[in-house]
């Protein structure tokens, strides 16, 4: 009976976290939602921080880190649906365009079109923050082979910062 039991309760949580991932999803991809309302920015969209051993490096208005995905190859946006709830995209309202502020450069920012708006990007590179960077000045997603592929911090000058 207990093994019955411990498949059972198994079950449901896989099930409830299925669910959440879902419905984390829809948020995201719809527009609405904790999840999306934070990355739609009115601040400067691109700035920079000098963070540890990285150096100077993107984040976004609120201080938070700015990644790459390497399987993006500076052409498109290939991190969706449960990629986009862990690695969520900088996003913008449709008719918004991109700022830069501190040592980021205006030149070298861009979007791409995605389902619900626009992607900010950075030398042609679709622009995320991670999930699990609360604060500013976190670096937790660098390096991480995560999701299909590798992430990295950009330099104010578009460069790769793979150190």
């Amino acid at each position: 009976m207990a093994v019955a039991t411990r498949r059972t309760s198994l079950r449901i949580g896989v099930i409830a976290a299925v669910a959440v991932s879902v419905a984390v999803s829809a948020a995201v991809w719809s527009g609405t939602g904790a999840a999306s309302a934070r990355h739609l920015t009115k601040a400067k969209t691109v700035m920079t921080r000098k963070v540890g051993k990285y150096g100077v490096i993107l984040v976004n208005s609120k201080g938070l880190t700015l990644y790459m995905f390497v399987p993006d190859k500076r052409k498109k946006v290939t991190c969706k649906g449960s990629c986009a709830v862990i690695w969520p995209y900088l996003k913008l309202k449709s008719g918004q365009k991109p700022t830069a502020g501190g040592a980021a450069k205006k030149s070298l920012l861009g979007t791409y079109k995605v389902a619900g708006g626009l992607v900010v990007s950075y030398n042609r590179w679709p622009l995320y923050t991670y999930i699990t960077d609360k604060k500013p000045g976190q670096t937790r997603g660098q390096g991480l082979n995560n999701s299909g592929g590798l992430w990295y911090v950009l330099s104010p000058s578009g460069k790769v910062i793979k150190k």
